[in-house]
C-alpha cells in the first residue's frame, strides 16, 4: 500500500566517505531576478511513446531510433535515482508538467520504477535499459515505465517515460535522471557523531519533536513512537500509538503538557503528555475531511497547515494547551487550491506570520488580529514549491531563510524587513537533484534536512552567505525503501539546545547526533 499512496513522490542518493572534508560547495552570484529551482530547456531526450500501436508501458511502446546507445556502454545503471520528469497528459491538454520521481535498479532486493514495485527490467538494443513497475489496488492497475537511451555524463540517464492507468495512457515524455553517488571527497561527517540510531518499526519516520526528556517521532502509516532520551545513546521506546483508520501523521510541536500532531483525516489531534513516556489522546481538532500537514507554536498560539479540504492556516488560542481554541483562519491572496495545493509549513516571529504556500509563494502576513491574519506581501518564483522557513532579526532587518521541496531546491535568503517588497539577498545551493526539506535555526547555525545529502549545518551569522560548518550524511542506499520516493532522506529535525541534534531519516528512524568541535 506504501507504493500506491507515495505515487506522487520519488528518489534516491548515496552515502560518502574519506577523511578530509573538501572544499566549500561553489556558490553562484545572486542575481537580481529569481529563475526558479530549474528551468525547462525542452525535452531531454529524442525518444518517443506510441501507446496506441503496443500495450501501454510496454517495451514496444518505445520508439528508440532517436537514442544514442553507444553512450550507456560505460554506465553501470545499478544504483538509486532521482528523477525529473517532463510530461504531458493528454485530458489536460499538451502543457507539459514537470514531476519529481525515483527509480532504484539492483541485482537484489527491492527495485522501484516512479514509486511503483519494479516487475520488469532489462538490456535492449545495445544497451537501452527498460524499468517498468505496476501497482494494482481494486479495480484499478497503474503501470509506469522508463526507457533510458542515453548518457550525457557519468551517472546521469536520459529517456522517455510514460504512465498508464488500466492500460491506458494517463501521461508520456521524457525523464533526467541522475544516480545519487557520494560527494567527491565529503567524509560520512564532519563535526557531528553519531551517538545512536534507532529504527523506526513501522511506517516512514517524519517528524520529531523533543521535550520533556522524551523524543516524540511522528510516522506515516506507524503513528507516535515516543522514546526515553534521557540517555541519547541509548533510547529506549516506552509507547507506539496507532490509530486503524487515521494514520497519515506528518508533523507534531508541544506546549507544556500539551502535545500536537498534524493528522491528514481528523486535524490536529491533542495529547496530555503530563506522563511523558506515556501520551493519552485528549481530542482531534477537526472533522474527517480536515487534513493537516504540519504544526507551528508560537506563545499562546498554534498554526495548522491545512491543505485540504479549503487550502488554509488554521490559527489557535493556546492559552490553554489542553483545549485549544479555533480563532481564525489565513488563506493566501489569489489562492486557488487547483494549482497551489495549500500551506505546507508556518513560522511565526515578532507579529508576523510567514507561510509557505507551495506554489502560491512565500506568503507574509501580519498576526495583529488573531482572527483575521492579513497579507502583507509574497515572495514568488518560477516553478515555487515553498515548503519552509526560519526567520530572526539581524540588527534593523528581518531575515528570513526559505526553502522549496522539488528538484533543483534550495534555500534562499531573504530580507522581509519590508515585507510588501521581500528582497533575495543571498542563497545556498548543494546537488540540483537532490532537493531540500525542513529547517531549524539556533543562534547562528541554520539546521538543514536535506534528503539524501542528509544533515546539513550552516554558519549564517554573515546571512548574506551561508557557510556550512557541519554535516552528517544520513542516506545509505541499500537501506530498506531506497528508492521508492523522491522524498527521501534526512527528512525533519529538532535542535532543542542540549548539545544534540535530532534527526529523523525516512529510512533510518531517530538519529541523534552530537556536536563537536
Amino acid at each position: 500500500m506504501r507504493a500506491l499512496s507515495m505515487l506522487a513522490a520519488m528518489t534516491l542518493a548515496l552515502m560518502a566517505c574519506g577523511k578530509d572534508k573538501p572544499d566549500p560547495e561553489p556558490q553562484p552570484p545572486v542575481s537580481d531576478a529569481d529563475e526558479g529551482d530549474w528551468e525547462d530547456t525542452g525535452p531531454f531526450a529524442t525518444c518517443g511513446v506510441d501507446a496506441a500501436s503496443n500495450a501501454c508501458g510496454s517495451l514496444g511502446s518505445f520508439d528508440i531510433t532517436g537514442c544514442t546507445p553507444g553512450q550507456l556502454a560505460s554506465l553501470d545503471p545499478d544504483g538509486v535515482y532521482t528523477i525529473h520528469v517532463r510530461a504531458r497528459t493528454p485530458r489536460y491538454g499538451n502543457t507539459y508538467a514537470f514531476s519529481s520521481q525515483s527509480m532504484r535498479l539492483a541485482d537484489s532486493g527491492d527495485q522501484y520504477a516512479g514509486g511503483l514495485p519494479l516487475d520488469t527490467r532489462q538490456v535492449h538494443a545495445g544497451g537501452v535499459v527498460f524499468a517498468s513497475g505496476s501497482f494494482t489496488s481494486g479495480t484499478t492497475s497503474r503501470r509506469r515505465s522508463f526507457i533510458g537511451c542515453q548518457s550525457p555524463a557519468p551517472n546521469r540517464l536520459q529517456g522517455c517515460y510514460v504512465d498508464c492507468i488500466n492500460g491506458r495512457l494517463e501521461s508520456e515524455g521524457t525523464f533526467d535522471a541522475w544516480k545519487v553517488t557520494p560527494r567527491d571527497g565529503e567524509p560520512v561527517s564532519s563535526g557531528l557523531e553519531l551517538m545512536s540510531e534507532t529504527a523506526v518499526s513501522a511506517g516512514l519516520a517524519a517528524d520529531v519533536y523533543v521535550t520533556k526528556g522524551h523524543a516524540y517521532v511522528v510516522s506515516l502509516y506507524g503513528g507516535l513512537f515516543v522514546y526515553d532520551v534521557s540517555d541519547p545513546a541509548h533510547p529506549r521506546l516506552t509507547r507506539n500509538i496507532r490509530r486503524t483508520n487515521d494514520n497519515y501523521w506528518n508533523g507534531v510541536w508541544a506546549k507544556d503538557d500539551a502535545l500536537y500532531i498534524a493528522s491528514d483525516s481528523r486535524g490536529v489531534i491533542v495529547f496530555d503528555i503530563s506522563t511523558p513516556g506515556e501520551p493519552l489522546e485528549v481530542r482531534a481538532m477537526g472533522t474527517s475531511r480536515t487534513n493537516v500537514h504540519t504544526v507551528f507554536v508560537e506563545g499562546n498560539r498554534l498554526f495548522a497547515a491545512s491543505p485540504a479540504p479549503t487550502g488554509e492556516v488554521l490559527v489557535y488560542d493556546i492559552s490553554q494547551p489542553l483545549d485549544p481554541q479555533l480563532t481564525g483562519t489565513f488563506q493566501a491572496t489569489g489562492f486557488t487550491a487547483a494549482t497551489s495545493y495549500g500551506p505546507h509549513d508556518m513560522f511565526a516571529f515578532e507579529g508576523r506570520l510567514y507561510v509557505n504556500f507551495w506554489r502560491a509563494g512565500y506568503v507574509i502576513a501580519s498576526l495583529q488580529d488573531d482572527a483575521a491574519p492579513r497579507q502583507l506581501g509574497a515572495y514568488r518564483y518560477e516553478h515555487s514549491n515553498s515548503h519552509a522557513s526560519a526567520v530572526a532579526r539581524y540588527g534593523e532587518r528581518l531575515i528570513a531563510f526559505e526553502g522549496g521541496e522539488d528538484w533543483g531546491a534550495h534555500l534562499r535568503v531573504l530580507d522581509v524587513t519590508d515585507a510588501a517588497n521581500p528582497k533575495r539577498i543571498g542563497e545556498y545551493r548543494l546537488r540540483q537533484h537532490v532537493s531540500i526539506h525542513n529547517m531549524v535555526l539556533s543562534g547562528t547555525k541554520l539546521y538543514v534536512a536535506w534528503y539524501h545529502e542528509g544533515v546539513r549545518v550552516l554558519d549564517v551569522s554573515t546571512p548574506e552567505s551561508p557557510r556550512e560548518v557541519a554535516h552528517y550524511n544520513t542516506f545509505r542506499p541499500d537501506d530498506p525503501m531506497r528508492g521508492e520516493s523522491f522524498y527521501d532522506g534526512a527528512i525533519g529535525m529538532r535542535v532543542p539546545g542540549d548539545g544534540f541534534v535530532y534527526a529523523v531519516d525516512t529510512s533510518r528512524g531517530l538519529l541523534i547526533l552530537r556536536e563537536t568541535p
